[in-house]
Protein backbone atom coordinates (compact mmCIF):
# COMPACT_ATOMS: atom_id res chain seq x y z
CA UNK A 1 0.00 0.00 0.00
CA UNK A 2 2.75 2.28 0.80
CA UNK A 3 4.47 2.17 -2.74
CA UNK A 4 0.51 2.61 -4.64
CA UNK A 5 0.28 5.74 -2.47
CA UNK A 6 3.51 7.39 -3.17
CA UNK A 7 4.16 6.70 -6.75
CA UNK A 8 0.15 8.49 -6.57
CA UNK A 9 0.60 11.21 -5.21
CA UNK A 10 3.99 11.68 -6.71
CA UNK A 11 2.30 11.70 -10.13
CA UNK A 12 -1.04 13.41 -8.74
CA UNK A 13 -2.42 16.60 -10.62
CA UNK A 14 -6.29 15.98 -9.83
CA UNK A 15 -8.09 17.62 -6.55
CA UNK A 16 -7.95 16.43 -3.59
CA UNK A 17 -11.55 14.69 -3.80
CA UNK A 18 -10.08 12.15 -6.30
CA UNK A 19 -6.80 12.28 -4.09
CA UNK A 20 -9.08 10.91 -1.20
CA UNK A 21 -10.86 9.28 -4.05
CA UNK A 22 -7.60 7.05 -4.36
CA UNK A 23 -6.66 6.70 -1.10
CA UNK A 24 -9.94 4.82 -0.17
CA UNK A 25 -10.07 2.47 -2.96
CA UNK A 26 -6.72 1.15 -2.30
CA UNK A 27 -7.61 0.99 1.32
CA UNK A 28 -10.65 -1.24 0.11
CA UNK A 29 -9.02 -3.50 -2.24
CA UNK A 30 -6.59 -4.36 1.07
CA UNK A 31 -9.68 -4.38 3.11
CA UNK A 32 -11.47 -7.35 1.09
CA UNK A 33 -7.39 -9.59 -0.31
CA UNK A 34 -5.51 -9.03 2.62
CA UNK A 35 -5.90 -11.23 5.95
CA UNK A 36 -5.21 -9.34 9.27
CA UNK A 37 -2.35 -10.07 11.55
CA UNK A 38 -1.95 -9.08 15.07
CA UNK A 39 0.13 -11.00 17.76
CA UNK A 40 -2.05 -10.98 20.40
CA UNK A 41 -5.26 -13.47 20.50
CA UNK A 42 -6.86 -11.74 23.36
CA UNK A 43 -8.50 -8.37 24.03
CA UNK A 44 -10.41 -6.29 26.41
CA UNK A 45 -13.13 -4.78 24.44
CA UNK A 46 -13.67 -5.08 20.65
CA UNK A 47 -15.12 -2.53 18.21
CA UNK A 48 -17.08 -4.30 15.10
CA UNK A 49 -19.20 -2.42 12.51
CA UNK A 50 -21.29 -5.63 12.31
CA UNK A 51 -21.96 -5.72 15.81
CA UNK A 52 -19.75 -9.28 16.44
CA UNK A 53 -18.19 -7.39 19.20
CA UNK A 54 -18.72 -5.34 22.01
CA UNK A 55 -19.34 -2.10 20.14
CA UNK A 56 -19.98 -0.52 16.93
CA UNK A 57 -18.20 2.62 17.18
CA UNK A 58 -15.03 3.77 18.44
CA UNK A 59 -16.29 6.22 19.92
CA UNK A 60 -18.52 4.16 22.31
CA UNK A 61 -15.83 1.80 23.22
CA UNK A 62 -13.70 4.61 24.55
CA UNK A 63 -16.68 6.43 26.52
CA UNK A 64 -16.91 2.95 28.17
CA UNK A 65 -13.36 3.46 29.63
CA UNK A 66 -13.18 4.32 33.59
CA UNK A 67 -12.14 8.09 34.79
CA UNK A 68 -8.77 6.65 36.12
CA UNK A 69 -7.33 3.52 34.71
CA UNK A 70 -4.73 1.57 36.39
CA UNK A 71 -4.16 -1.37 33.92
CA UNK A 72 -3.85 -1.33 30.00
CA UNK A 73 -6.70 -1.80 28.40
CA UNK A 74 -6.67 -3.45 24.74
CA UNK A 75 -9.04 -2.44 22.31
CA UNK A 76 -9.04 -4.42 19.20
CA UNK A 77 -10.68 -2.49 15.92
CA UNK A 78 -12.48 -4.79 13.12
CA UNK A 79 -12.42 -4.81 9.29
CA UNK A 80 -14.24 -1.32 8.14
CA UNK A 81 -13.85 2.74 7.55
CA UNK A 82 -14.81 4.49 10.98
CA UNK A 83 -15.87 8.37 10.67
CA UNK A 84 -15.55 9.93 13.89
CA UNK A 85 -12.58 11.25 15.62
CA UNK A 86 -11.74 10.32 19.13
CA UNK A 87 -10.56 11.89 22.67
CA UNK A 88 -8.59 9.51 24.90
CA UNK A 89 -8.27 10.72 28.31
CA UNK A 90 -7.19 7.83 30.23
CA UNK A 91 -3.72 6.03 30.55
CA UNK A 92 -2.82 2.60 29.17
CA UNK A 93 -5.40 2.66 26.10
CA UNK A 94 -3.83 0.41 22.94
CA UNK A 95 -6.14 0.92 19.96
CA UNK A 96 -4.88 -2.34 17.26
CA UNK A 97 -6.51 -2.78 14.09
CA UNK A 98 -6.83 -6.04 11.93
CA UNK A 99 -4.39 -4.54 9.32
CA UNK A 100 -3.87 -0.59 8.52
CA UNK A 101 -4.72 -1.35 4.86
CA UNK A 102 -8.26 -2.79 6.56
CA UNK A 103 -8.70 -0.52 9.43
CA UNK A 104 -9.17 3.25 9.15
CA UNK A 105 -10.32 5.76 11.05
CA UNK A 106 -11.17 9.23 9.38
CA UNK A 107 -13.04 13.00 9.86
CA UNK A 108 -12.02 16.17 8.46
CA UNK A 109 -11.32 18.67 10.79
CA UNK A 110 -9.43 21.70 10.39
CA UNK A 111 -7.77 23.56 13.28
CA UNK A 112 -9.23 26.96 12.81
CA UNK A 113 -12.53 25.53 12.40
CA UNK A 114 -12.72 23.88 15.96
CA UNK A 115 -10.90 27.11 17.62
CA UNK A 116 -13.73 28.89 16.36
CA UNK A 117 -16.24 26.04 17.44
CA UNK A 118 -14.93 23.77 20.15
CA UNK A 119 -16.17 20.72 21.15
CA UNK A 120 -14.74 18.59 23.51
CA UNK A 121 -12.84 15.78 21.77
CA UNK A 122 -10.17 18.49 20.40
CA UNK A 123 -8.96 19.59 16.78
CA UNK A 124 -7.59 16.41 15.64
CA UNK A 125 -9.45 13.11 14.58
CA UNK A 126 -7.03 11.06 17.55
CA UNK A 127 -6.75 13.50 20.51
CA UNK A 128 -4.36 11.70 22.93
CA UNK A 129 -4.44 13.02 26.59
CA UNK A 130 -3.46 10.29 28.45
CA UNK A 131 0.13 8.76 29.15
CA UNK A 132 1.26 4.93 27.85
CA UNK A 133 -0.86 5.19 25.10
CA UNK A 134 -0.12 2.68 21.93
CA UNK A 135 -1.76 2.63 18.18
CA UNK A 136 -0.83 -0.11 16.17
CA UNK A 137 -1.80 -1.47 12.69
CA UNK A 138 -4.38 1.80 11.81
CA UNK A 139 -4.81 4.03 8.83
CA UNK A 140 -5.99 7.19 10.61
CA UNK A 141 -6.84 10.58 7.72
CA UNK A 142 -7.64 14.24 8.14
CA UNK A 143 -9.87 14.00 5.36
CA UNK A 144 -10.28 17.71 5.22
CA UNK A 145 -8.35 19.31 1.48
CA UNK A 146 -6.79 22.43 2.67
CA UNK A 147 -2.87 22.07 2.16
CA UNK A 148 -2.35 25.59 3.16
CA UNK A 149 -3.97 25.12 6.67
CA UNK A 150 -3.38 23.26 9.73
CA UNK A 151 -4.84 19.98 9.80
CA UNK A 152 -3.94 17.33 12.60
CA UNK A 153 -4.70 14.07 11.96
CA UNK A 154 -2.82 12.67 15.48
CA UNK A 155 -2.59 15.97 18.42
CA UNK A 156 -1.75 15.17 21.99
CA UNK A 157 -0.01 16.14 25.41
CA UNK A 158 0.85 12.90 26.87
CA UNK A 159 4.01 11.26 27.68
CA UNK A 160 5.07 7.45 25.99
CA UNK A 161 2.86 7.73 22.69
CA UNK A 162 3.66 4.50 20.44
CA UNK A 163 2.83 4.53 17.19
CA UNK A 164 3.34 1.05 15.41
CA UNK A 165 2.84 0.42 11.62
CA UNK A 166 0.26 2.96 11.36
CA UNK A 167 -0.25 5.22 8.28
CA UNK A 168 -1.09 8.53 9.18
CA UNK A 169 -2.16 10.83 6.92
CA UNK A 170 -3.77 14.73 6.29
CA UNK A 171 -3.32 17.36 3.10
CA UNK A 172 -2.85 20.14 6.15
CA UNK A 173 0.48 20.83 8.10
CA UNK A 174 1.12 19.50 11.76
CA UNK A 175 -0.65 15.98 11.17
CA UNK A 176 1.30 14.54 13.99
CA UNK A 177 1.41 16.98 16.81
CA UNK A 178 2.59 15.44 19.75
CA UNK A 179 3.21 18.76 21.96
CA UNK A 180 3.98 17.77 25.59
CA UNK A 181 7.03 19.98 26.02
CA UNK A 182 7.77 19.41 29.26
CA UNK A 183 7.97 15.44 29.75
CA UNK A 184 6.76 14.33 26.07
CA UNK A 185 8.40 11.36 25.28
CA UNK A 186 7.53 9.36 21.85
CA UNK A 187 8.11 6.44 19.91
CA UNK A 188 6.94 5.58 16.54
CA UNK A 189 8.46 2.34 14.06
CA UNK A 190 7.03 0.94 10.91
CA UNK A 191 4.58 4.13 10.08
CA UNK A 192 3.65 6.48 6.66
CA UNK A 193 3.75 10.13 7.50
CA UNK A 194 1.78 12.21 4.92
CA UNK A 195 0.87 15.98 5.39
CA UNK A 196 2.37 19.71 4.21
CA UNK A 197 4.35 21.91 6.53
CA UNK A 198 6.18 20.48 9.81
CA UNK A 199 3.88 17.14 9.73
CA UNK A 200 6.04 15.38 12.38
CA UNK A 201 6.55 18.15 15.05
CA UNK A 202 7.36 16.70 18.16
CA UNK A 203 7.90 18.72 21.28
CA UNK A 204 10.06 17.04 23.56
CA UNK A 205 11.59 13.59 22.95
CA UNK A 206 11.05 11.65 19.80
CA UNK A 207 12.55 8.73 17.87
CA UNK A 208 11.48 7.13 14.46
CA UNK A 209 12.76 4.63 13.28
CA UNK A 210 12.41 2.39 9.82
CA UNK A 211 9.35 4.59 8.73
CA UNK A 212 8.55 6.73 5.42
CA UNK A 213 7.42 10.52 5.10
CA UNK A 214 5.83 12.21 2.47
CA UNK A 215 5.65 16.21 1.76
CA UNK A 216 2.40 17.29 -0.20
CA UNK A 217 4.08 20.78 -0.66
CA UNK A 218 7.49 22.66 -1.30
CA UNK A 219 7.67 23.45 2.37
CA UNK A 220 9.70 21.57 5.31
CA UNK A 221 8.49 18.55 6.39
CA UNK A 222 9.90 17.69 10.02
CA UNK A 223 10.16 19.92 12.65
CA UNK A 224 11.20 20.04 16.57
CA UNK A 225 11.32 22.25 19.70
CA UNK A 226 13.17 21.64 22.81
CA UNK A 227 12.66 24.66 24.49
CA UNK A 228 12.86 23.46 28.40
CA UNK A 229 15.75 20.71 28.17
CA UNK A 230 18.86 21.23 26.54
CA UNK A 231 18.53 17.37 25.99
CA UNK A 232 15.52 17.02 24.46
CA UNK A 233 16.15 15.46 20.72
CA UNK A 234 14.17 13.91 17.48
CA UNK A 235 16.57 11.41 16.28
CA UNK A 236 15.00 9.49 12.99
CA UNK A 237 16.82 6.06 12.05
CA UNK A 238 16.45 3.71 8.94
CA UNK A 239 13.22 6.42 7.65
CA UNK A 240 12.82 7.72 3.80
CA UNK A 241 11.60 11.03 2.64
CA UNK A 242 9.54 11.92 -0.60
CA UNK A 243 7.25 14.53 -1.77
CA UNK A 244 6.43 17.03 -4.80
CA UNK A 245 9.33 18.56 -6.45
CA UNK A 246 11.66 21.07 -4.12
CA UNK A 247 10.33 19.88 -0.73
CA UNK A 248 12.52 20.69 2.42
CA UNK A 249 13.67 18.47 4.91
CA UNK A 250 12.76 20.55 8.25
CA UNK A 251 12.99 23.39 10.45
CA UNK A 252 12.37 24.61 14.00
CA UNK A 253 11.35 27.95 16.00
CA UNK A 254 12.39 27.22 19.26
CA UNK A 255 15.59 25.40 20.58
CA UNK A 256 16.13 22.23 18.86
CA UNK A 257 18.53 18.82 18.16
CA UNK A 258 17.87 16.58 15.29
CA UNK A 259 19.65 13.03 14.69
CA UNK A 260 19.64 11.18 11.25
CA UNK A 261 21.16 8.50 10.89
CA UNK A 262 20.54 5.96 8.13
CA UNK A 263 18.04 7.69 6.38
CA UNK A 264 17.33 8.23 2.56
CA UNK A 265 15.99 11.25 0.36
CA UNK A 266 14.06 10.85 -3.06
CA UNK A 267 15.77 13.67 -5.89
CA UNK A 268 12.90 15.57 -5.25
CA UNK A 269 14.27 17.03 -1.98
CA UNK A 270 15.39 20.69 -2.62
CA UNK A 271 19.18 21.96 -1.51
CA UNK A 272 18.23 23.59 1.70
CA UNK A 273 19.68 22.40 5.29
CA UNK A 274 17.30 22.23 8.25
CA UNK A 275 17.00 26.00 9.41
CA UNK A 276 15.64 27.91 12.24
CA UNK A 277 12.56 30.63 11.31
CA UNK A 278 13.45 34.21 12.67
CA UNK A 279 11.27 37.26 12.20
CA UNK A 280 13.54 40.29 11.38
CA UNK A 281 10.90 42.94 10.99
CA UNK A 282 9.26 41.33 14.34
CA UNK A 283 12.21 40.29 16.75
CA UNK A 284 9.41 40.09 19.11
CA UNK A 285 8.05 36.68 18.00
CA UNK A 286 11.37 35.05 17.79
CA UNK A 287 12.14 32.54 20.34
CA UNK A 288 14.85 31.64 22.73
CA UNK A 289 17.81 30.27 21.12
CA UNK A 290 20.34 28.96 23.95
CA UNK A 291 22.09 26.04 22.35
CA UNK A 292 22.88 27.23 18.48
CA UNK A 293 22.14 25.01 16.06
CA UNK A 294 22.54 21.17 16.58
CA UNK A 295 21.99 18.97 13.10
CA UNK A 296 23.62 15.47 12.99
CA UNK A 297 23.83 13.34 10.48
CA UNK A 298 25.08 10.09 9.85
CA UNK A 299 25.28 7.66 6.68
CA UNK A 300 22.17 10.21 5.12
CA UNK A 301 21.93 9.47 1.19
CA UNK A 302 20.17 11.40 -1.77
CA UNK A 303 18.94 9.88 -4.87
CA UNK A 304 20.49 11.67 -7.41
CA UNK A 305 23.41 13.07 -5.98
CA UNK A 306 24.11 14.44 -2.02
CA UNK A 307 24.30 17.72 -0.88
CA UNK A 308 27.05 18.27 1.40
CA UNK A 309 24.92 19.49 4.18
CA UNK A 310 23.69 16.21 5.20
CA UNK A 311 27.10 14.80 5.16
CA UNK A 312 28.23 13.00 8.21
CA UNK A 313 29.64 14.94 11.20
CA UNK A 314 29.86 12.56 13.79
CA UNK A 315 32.99 14.45 15.33
CA UNK A 316 30.81 17.59 16.48
CA UNK A 317 28.30 15.25 18.18
CA UNK A 318 26.89 15.99 21.93
CA UNK A 319 28.92 13.64 24.78
CA UNK A 320 31.66 12.08 21.69
CA UNK A 321 28.42 9.85 21.62
CA UNK A 322 28.88 7.22 18.48
CA UNK A 323 26.05 6.02 15.89
CA UNK A 324 26.27 2.45 17.10
CA UNK A 325 25.15 4.27 20.75
CA UNK A 326 22.21 5.67 19.67
CA UNK A 327 18.69 3.80 19.98
CA UNK A 328 15.60 4.57 21.54
CA UNK A 329 16.85 4.21 25.35
CA UNK A 330 19.54 6.73 24.62
CA UNK A 331 16.92 9.52 22.92
CA UNK A 332 15.13 9.30 26.05
CA UNK A 333 17.89 9.40 28.49
CA UNK A 334 17.54 6.35 29.89
CA UNK A 335 13.94 7.45 31.25
CA UNK A 336 11.75 5.00 29.06
CA UNK A 337 13.12 2.25 26.77
CA UNK A 338 10.23 1.23 24.38
CA UNK A 339 12.19 -1.87 22.89
CA UNK A 340 13.24 -3.49 26.11
CA UNK A 341 12.54 -7.32 25.70
CA UNK A 342 13.40 -7.82 29.66
CA UNK A 343 10.65 -9.71 30.88
CA UNK A 344 9.15 -8.65 34.26
CA UNK A 345 10.34 -10.23 37.43
CA UNK A 346 10.24 -10.36 41.20
CA UNK A 347 12.67 -8.31 42.97
CA UNK A 348 11.16 -9.07 46.37
CA UNK A 349 8.56 -10.46 48.78
CA UNK A 350 7.78 -10.92 52.03
CA UNK A 351 5.19 -13.18 53.63
CA UNK A 352 2.69 -12.29 56.46
CA UNK A 353 0.70 -15.55 57.24
CA UNK A 354 -1.21 -16.66 54.59
CA UNK A 355 -0.42 -14.02 52.62
CA UNK A 356 2.27 -13.47 49.89
CA UNK A 357 3.34 -9.87 49.13
CA UNK A 358 5.59 -9.23 46.14
CA UNK A 359 7.35 -6.34 44.74
CA UNK A 360 8.65 -5.63 41.48
CA UNK A 361 10.30 -2.76 40.03
CA UNK A 362 8.09 -1.25 37.96
CA UNK A 363 4.24 -1.31 37.25
CA UNK A 364 2.09 -4.50 36.78
CA UNK A 365 -1.14 -5.44 35.67
CA UNK A 366 -2.85 -9.15 35.91
CA UNK A 367 -4.93 -10.89 33.19
CA UNK A 368 -7.12 -13.56 34.00
CA UNK A 369 -7.41 -15.90 37.25
CA UNK A 370 -3.88 -15.40 38.53
CA UNK A 371 -2.83 -18.50 40.59
CA UNK A 372 0.25 -19.54 41.85
CA UNK A 373 2.19 -22.96 42.98
CA UNK A 374 4.62 -22.77 46.11
CA UNK A 375 7.60 -25.26 45.75
CA UNK A 376 5.83 -27.08 48.44
CA UNK A 377 2.37 -27.30 46.38
CA UNK A 378 0.53 -25.10 47.96
CA UNK A 379 -1.55 -22.60 45.43
CA UNK A 380 -2.08 -18.80 45.86
CA UNK A 381 -4.24 -16.57 44.24
CA UNK A 382 -3.87 -12.70 43.23
CA UNK A 383 -6.23 -10.97 45.73
CA UNK A 384 -4.79 -7.24 45.55
CA UNK A 385 -2.85 -4.63 43.78
CA UNK A 386 -2.91 -4.46 39.90
CA UNK A 387 -1.83 -1.05 38.66
CA UNK A 388 1.25 -1.05 40.75
CA UNK A 389 4.52 -2.00 41.65
CA UNK A 390 3.14 -4.43 45.10
CA UNK A 391 1.02 -7.77 44.33
CA UNK A 392 -0.51 -9.69 47.56
CA UNK A 393 -1.28 -13.51 46.62
CA UNK A 394 -3.42 -15.52 49.60
CA UNK A 395 -3.54 -18.99 50.31
CA UNK A 396 -5.99 -21.07 52.25
CA UNK A 397 -3.06 -21.93 54.67
CA UNK A 398 -0.66 -20.12 56.63
CA UNK A 399 2.81 -19.15 54.00
CA UNK A 400 5.61 -19.83 55.58
CA UNK A 401 9.59 -19.40 53.91
CA UNK A 402 9.82 -23.32 53.66
CA UNK A 403 7.02 -22.90 50.55
CA UNK A 404 10.30 -21.39 48.86
CA UNK A 405 13.13 -22.37 49.39
CA UNK A 406 13.45 -24.72 46.71
CA UNK A 407 13.87 -21.86 44.79
CA UNK A 408 10.82 -22.35 42.34
CA UNK A 409 7.15 -20.66 42.68
CA UNK A 410 5.44 -21.67 39.34
CA UNK A 411 2.63 -19.15 37.72
CA UNK A 412 -0.05 -22.13 36.70
CA UNK A 413 -2.94 -19.44 35.51
CA UNK A 414 -3.54 -16.08 34.31
CA UNK A 415 -0.55 -12.98 33.28
CA UNK A 416 1.33 -10.54 34.86
CA UNK A 417 2.55 -8.04 32.93
CA UNK A 418 4.43 -4.56 32.81
CA UNK A 419 1.38 -1.94 32.19
CA UNK A 420 4.42 1.05 30.69
CA UNK A 421 3.68 1.61 26.86
CA UNK A 422 6.26 -0.65 25.40
CA UNK A 423 6.65 -2.59 21.95
CA UNK A 424 7.09 -6.08 22.89
CA UNK A 425 4.55 -7.54 25.60
CA UNK A 426 6.18 -8.23 28.99
CA UNK A 427 5.03 -10.58 31.41
CA UNK A 428 6.44 -11.85 34.06
CA UNK A 429 7.80 -15.20 33.71
CA UNK A 430 10.29 -15.50 36.72
CA UNK A 431 9.50 -16.64 39.88
CA UNK A 432 12.75 -18.56 40.58
CA UNK A 433 14.78 -17.52 42.99
CA UNK A 434 12.22 -15.87 45.25
CA UNK A 435 14.42 -17.23 48.37
CA UNK A 436 16.96 -14.85 47.54
CA UNK A 437 14.86 -11.53 47.87
CA UNK A 438 12.99 -12.47 50.94
CA UNK A 439 12.19 -9.59 52.75
CA UNK A 440 12.21 -9.61 56.61
CA UNK A 441 9.54 -8.50 58.16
Amino acid sequence: MKIMLKKYKSDNKAGTTDYFLKIISIVLFFLFTTEGYSNKTSYDIIVAQDGSGDFTSLTDAVESLPMYNYERVVILIKTGIYNEKIRLETDYITLVGEHPDSVVIQFSQLREDWIKTPDNIGPAVINIHGDDIILKNLTIINTQPETDKHAFTIYGNGTRTILLNCRVISRGGDTVSLWNYKEGMYYHAGCYFEGAVDFVCPRGWCYIRDSEFYEVKETATIWHAAPVNRDQKFVLENCRFDGVQGFMLGRHHYDAQFFLLHCNFSKTLVDKPIWRVTYPDEPEKNRPYLYGDRYYYYQCSREGGNFNWFGDNVDTWPGKILPEQINARWTFDGKWDPENKKKQEVNGFKIEGKNLILYFNELVGIRGNVVLKTSTGKRITYSMGRGRDILTFTSDQLLSIDDFTQNSCELISGEIYAVTASVNERNCSNFLNLGKCYKEQ
